[in-house]
Order: structure tokens, then C-alpha cells, then sequence
């Protein structure tokens, strides 16, 4: 492989991390924490995912609407909130969970707060005869084969609620939010799928930065860049066999359908090896499609992997990642896989040279699909779309129109997020009185 087309392809699909010497903003203003003000139009709903045999919170599950396109994922806690229009109030609340029965209810019989909804997991009998033919190769091939026909060519205008946020140790040091217009282009497309930006806002706290001040560039495209049906070069180039060792691991279920789990890994017979990737598929047995993905870049070499996260960075600083994970989900409508949810997690190190010790960031991005519709017409390229290369958090102002998220679905903060804004915009306020 050639590396330098490798390294170009690394900066483009996923995130680079740019670093600059500190400038701490003191006059950063007021950021109002999520506000789930109710409306006219629609009404909100809260609750928890759980498992119930064992009463474990279910991440990343999908809550939907019935009949419609709208749906968000519960949380790394299990919690979710979704809004639903009024005229949508005689519909049911489906929610669904790889390896569990879905859950289907009433809206009518929610409460706005609270609502406990437990799934029942689903024990699979694995069939002998099944097992000994299972070819993972085979069925990875099935995958390429089958793309076509179950994610279709059109293209979808996708309205997503996208989250950034950075850790500093175990400490939120800064958090943004936005609601984002797509066109997604299919994968037969060469065109790259377009973004506009309907609204953000922002919380962070520049002072605990210490002498680096950390921005995420691209960290949206990246979100939508590990879309593996989109764009399966994202993880697995054209030699992908070998590159990679496939092995079948289980068979799980979702509802009435069958679903295979097979692993994928680096060859380690490959010579000075550019950083790739470890992981599993969740492939629909009947249709091979990828219906979920997670998987984790390599690391070991840390001067390859920290080329390809870094952009700019002081001199005296050495950069590298120690972690890298990624996850990306489908949901099924008539007989279509459509792009739900997508996920990134990374955490890495600072050291300065002379120093003793080092410091550890954690940044992570995700992107939900909220709704959803075909579009029709040809693609129109957009003059204010933004640039893969984006700094999202140097978009937004220092303000944030409360009344306009009213009716858009996000993904439920995690109670440490709600915390981080809650402090932060206490600091910042703080600031501004003493000015």
C-alpha cells in the first residue's frame, strides 16, 4: 500500500486534532443547558432503556416513531429523550436493541418523565449444521455484493443532532451541540455528502486547557465518514482480503431475523504496517447488510498513529492516541438500511519534553439521524456548505437561540455532560460579572 495515499486518506475520513498555543477567552458568555421547553406542536417523553432479566441500562438503543421517519438513540446511560408532534400522539413508541425482542407502546400510555421501558433479550439456539458452513469471507462478500440493493441509490435529506465534547483527565472542558442539515449521497456517488448547519451552541472552559488549547477539526465529517455503506474504503480498501483475517464468531437475533457476527482484524503478516483496524460487523443473514459496526484503530505504532490524528501542534509537545473506537448503526424501513447513529471515541496523550508527567484528553463525537425523507430531485450543490476541514466550535456565537431547539430531537446528555455545562456556564458567568 502506498503510504503516502494512506496517510492522505487517514487525514480526510477521519479526525485530525489541531493544537495551538493557548488564548484564554474570559469574556466567553452564557450558555443555556438543554431546555426541554414544551410546546404547541409537539410533547416530549423521558425514560430509560433497561435489560430485564438483569436490569442493565441499554446503550445506544433506537427509540422510534411508528408510521414515521423521527427517532433518536438512548445515551451511554440508557436514558433518552424523544418529542413527538402532536399529530403523532395515536402512534406507538417502538424501541429496538441488537439480541432483544423490540418494544412496542402506546404513546398515549408514557409519562413525560420516568418511563422505565425494559427489553427482553433473545436466546438464540445455534444450529450445528448452520455453524459448520459459516464462511466469513464469504459472507463479507455477500456484503459488498448485496450493498445496492439494501441501501438503495437514493438520496436522503437527513436532519441529525450532532454532539462534540473534550475531556481533560476525567473533567468536561468543553461541549457542543447542533442541529445539522444532510444530503446524504448514496454510495454509488462521488460527490461528497453536504452539510449545513441549522443551529449550535456551545459550553467551554479555555482555562483548564492549561497551555494547549485543543480544537477538533472535521470532527462532523468523521461522524459521517465511518458510514460503511456510504463508503466502505473508509475502513476496508479494494485489497481487503488481504489486509484482513475475517472470522465468524456467533449468531444473535433481532426479533424474527437472524443476524451474523463475524470479526475482523489486521494481518500481522504485513510488513511495517500502517495503522488499520479491529472490530465486529452485525450482518443480516437474509440480506447481508451491515446493520451495526464497532471497531478500533491499531495503535501500537504511536509515531504513525499520532500523524494521523495531529494537524498542528507546538514544538517540544509529543502527541499520540491510546485509544480509538468507533461505532456506526442502521435501522430498517421498507426493506432499506438507512445511516441511524454513528459514534467516536479518542482518547490520547500530551507530553512536553522536560516535563514529568503527561496529560490525558479524551474527545468524542456523535451524530444522530433524527428524520429522515427520500429526495427526489438530482443533488444541488449547496455554495454554503461546509467544508470537510470545519472547526465546528469556531461556528457558533457566543449565544444560544433557546426557543428554536424546542421541537428538535437530540440525544440525551450523560449526567456528567449536564454537569459540565452546568459548572462551565457558571464559571463563564462569573467571568463576564467580574469584567
Amino acid at each position: 500500500m502506498n503510504k503516502m495515499k494512506t496517510y492522505l486518506f487517514y487525514l480526510r475520513c477521519i479526525i485530525g486534532l489541531c493544537f495551538f498555543f493557548l488564548v484564554i477567552i474570559k469574556s466567553e458568555a452564557q450558555i443555556n443547558p438543554i431546555n426541554n421547553t414544551d410546546s404547541s406542536s409537539f410533547k416530549y417523553f423521558k425514560g430509560t432503556i433497561l435489560d430485564s432479566k438483569t436490569n442493565n441500562e441499554l446503550t445506544f438503543a433506537t427509540i422510534s416513531v411508528s408510521g414515521s421517519n423521527i427517532s433518536t438513540i438512548s445515551n451511554s446511560e440508557g436514558r433518552f429523550l424523544i418529542k413527538i408532534p402532536i399529530d403523532r400522539q395515536d402512534a406507538s413508541l417502538i424501541i429496538s436493541f441488537l439480541g432483544y425482542k423490540d418494544k412496542v407502546i402506546s404513546i398515549k400510555d408514557l409519562k413525560q418523565e420516568k418511563n422505565l421501558l425494559y427489553l427482553e433479550p433473545i436466546n438464540v439456539l445455534l444450529k450445528e449444521v448452520v455453524v459448520n458452513v459459516m464462511d466469513a469471507n464469504k459472507i463479507f462478500s455477500n456484503v459488498l455484493n448485496n450493498r445496492s440493493k439494501n441501501y438503495g441509490d437514493s438520496i436522503i435529506q437527513m436532519i441529525g443532532f450532532y454532539r462534540e465534547s473534550i475531556k481533560k483527565r476525567r473533567t468536561y472542558v468543553s461541549v457542543l451541540e447542533s442541529i445539522v442539515d444532510i444530503q446524504k449521497m448514496p454510495f454509488s456517488s462521488v460527490v461528497q455528502d453536504q452539510v449545513n448547519i441549522l443551529k449550535g451552541r456551545k459550553n467551554a472552559d479555555y482555562a483548564k486547557l492549561d497551555t494547549v488549547n485543543f480544537k477538533l477539526e472535521g470532527g462532523l465529517f468523521s461522524a459521517l465518514s465511518i458510514d460503511l455503506t456510504k463508503d466502505l474504503s473508509s475502513i476496508f480498501s479494494q485489497n481487503v482480503f488481504e489486509l484482513y483475517n475475517f472470522h465468524f464468531e456467533d449468531i444473535t437475533q433481532i426479533n424474527d431475523k437472524q443476524v451474523f457476527i463475524i470479526s475482523f482484524k489486521q494481518k500481522l503478516s504485513i510488513e511495517d504496517p500502517d495503522p488499520l483496524y479491529s472490530g465486529k460487523l452485525f450482518i443480516d443473514a437474509k440480506s447481508f447488510a451491515i446493520i451495526s459496526a464497532s471497531f478500533q484503530l491499531n495503535v501500537e505504532n504511536r509515531v504513525k498513529a499520532g500523524l494521523i490524528f495531529t494537524r498542528k501542534k507546538p514544538n517540544g509537545v509529543v502527541i499520540y492516541p491510546t485509544e480509538v473506537s468507533y461505532q456506526v448503526d442502521y435501522r430498517q424501513q421498507d426493506n432499506k438500511w438507512i445511516f441511524s447513529y454513528s459514534r467516536g471515541d479518542i482518547t490520547f496523550k500530551i507530553n512536553w519534553k522536560r516535563w514529568i508527567f503527561n496529560t490525558t484528553y479524551n474527545t468524542t463525537f456523535e451524530l444522530v439521524n433524527t428524520n429522515w425523507k427520500n429526495q427526489d430531485s438530482k443533488a444541488q450543490i449547496n455554495s454554503q456548505k461546509l467544508s470537510p476541514y470545519v472547526i465546528m466550535s469556531d461556528k457558533f456565537p457566543n449565544s444560544a437561540d433557546v426557543v428554536f431547539w424546542g421541537e428538535y430531537n437530540i440525544i440525551e446528555p450523560e449526567k456528567s455532560i449536564e454537569s459540565a455545562i452546568k459548572k462551565i456556564k457558571s464559571k463563564n458567568l462569573k467571568e463576564i460579572l467580574i469584567q
